[in-house]
């Protein structure tokens, strides 16, 4: 079992693994991992939206 209370490094992430010369070399490390607040705020008796999100191709 993996230990995951262990912190990651920047060498960890692929795409600064991948692409060293884009990211700065004196980068102090990951932002701390914070809750993500969202929410969709519904109106009471509002009816759904019966309409496709995008247009189709015709078939």
């Amino acid at each position: 079992v993996e230990d995951k209370s262990k912190e990651k490094r920047l060498e960890d992430v692929p795409v600064v693994r991948d692409f060293p010369e884009v990211f700065p070399k004196d980068l102090p490390g990951l932002p701390s991992i914070r809750p993500v607040e969202f929410q969709i705020d519904l109106v009471p008796g509002a009816a759904p939206v019966a309409r496709v999100p995008y247009r189709l191709a015709p078939s």
